[in-house]
């Protein structure tokens, strides 16, 4: 029984949801009686995006800066002193 009420309801949903996209229900938006604090809001909201480009090409660029120069890098192969308390300072080979 309630497994065919969730059916139902689903299947309800899905038809009201298809009824409603159908062209027979659709309206055209229309910009021309919109007015100016509608643009105002389009215009700010563009900047807002906008501005948001400056630190995304920031850490793309450092990205791609970072990435190249581990992939062409060339390791020097540097001897490490280790010192022991008491002892003088030996070179260990790897």
């Amino acid at each position: 029984m309630e497994k065919m009420a969730k059916g139902l309801k689903v299947g309800l949903m899905a038809g009201l949801m298809t009824l409603a996209a159908s062209p027979a229900f659709a309206r055209s938006v229309s910009l021309k009686d919109a007015g100016p604090a509608l643009w105002v809001f389009v215009i700010i909201g563009a900047i807002i995006i906008l501005l948001q480009l400056i630190p995304a090409a920031i850490l793309f660029f450092s990205f791609i800066g970072t990435a190249t120069t581990m992939a062409f890098k060339k390791e020097k192969k540097v001897e490490e002193e280790a010192v022991l308390p008491g002892m003088e300072p030996v070179a260990a080979k790897k």
